[in-house]
């Protein structure tokens, strides 16, 4: 004959595993974390998605290559008037 201890778990904490003898707050008999303040699992597998790539925009290359040519120039400035 099998007993109905409550739900079963595994404290986040220690590691310890135990039943909660279906009392409204699930503490861990060894260290006392209570087990609903667990951090919620994150997905895992075939479910999972990550976030997809983010792309560059047109114009923002565009500026940013701008920017490399405007440097450039700059440099070829002051070379030119440190040759003089």
């Amino acid at each position: 004959m099998a007993r109905d201890l409550g739900t079963k778990y595994v404290c986040f904490k220690c590691g310890t595993k135990f039943y909660d003898l279906k009392k409204p707050v699930p503490a861990c008999p060894k260290c006392g974390t209570d087990q609903r303040e667990a951090p919620s699992a994150k997905p895992a597998g075939r479910g999972a998605r990550a976030a997809p790539p983010r792309q560059v925009e047109p114009e923002e290359a565009a500026a940013a290559g701008d920017e490399e040519e405007a440097e450039a120039e700059e440099e070829d400035d002051a070379a030119e008037s440190d040759e003089d």
